[in-house]
């Protein structure tokens, strides 16, 4: 009972990190500027990036001679320049080519999905709770993850292009406000 009462907890705090129906006028738009949208690649390069940060995270940053702060407020500067990109509706990263694979990376496996947020979480959630909880609970979210990317063709259309244009500037604000707050836990640490 303890075990899934954990796992439970992991897999509510990740949901709300990732925050994939957040990202849904972020992945729209990569997937129309791109063409098509590969959901296996971007759901398994992001789970492999949060399972290797599981396991790896803090020797890999101290490797480089960095800390999980410094980490988090790089993940900052991409979120607030995508958010400045929802909102303002310019253009801050290239265009991908039609038919680019890397869209599917980034920057939609990382940073959005397995960002510095996503990423600092999980160092955080191994003070508190089992490597085995962790693992169940980012399995459980890359299967919503897939999901949500599957059906975001159909979830466009149902919504409509206005109500992608109002969601957008909406999650861009929600995306500012993510990366104010990596910017002002993690700048003076």
């Amino acid at each position: 009972m303890l075990m899934v009462k954990e796992v439970l907890s992991v897999t509510l705090v990740l949901f709300s990190v990732i925050d994939i129906l957040g990202s849904l006028p972020v992945v729209v738009d990569i997937q129309n500027r791109t063409g098509k949208l590969q959901t296996k690649k971007t759901t398994v390069v992001a789970g492999c990036l949060m399972i290797a940060f599981l396991f790896i995270g803090e020797g890999i940053l101290h490797l480089f001679g960095t800390d999980v702060s410094s980490f988090a407020v790089a993940g900052a500067i991409v979120i607030f320049a995508i958010g400045l990109e929802m909102i303002l509706g310019i253009e801050i990263f290239k265009k991908e080519t039609e038919g680019d694979s890397n869209a599917s990376i980034v920057p939609l496996a990382f940073p959005m999905i397995a960002g510095a947020g996503t990423l600092t979480t999980i160092l955080a959630l191994k003070a508190e709770f089992s490597q085995w909880s962790i693992l169940i609970g980012i399995t459980l979210n890359l299967f919503v993850v897939y999901g949500v990317l599957r059906a975001s063709g159909w979830i466009e259309r149902k919504i409509g292009t206005q109500g992608l244009s109002v969601l957008r500037k909406v999650f861009g604000i929600v995306l500012l406000s993510i990366a104010v707050k990596l910017f002002r836990a993690n700048l003076f640490v």
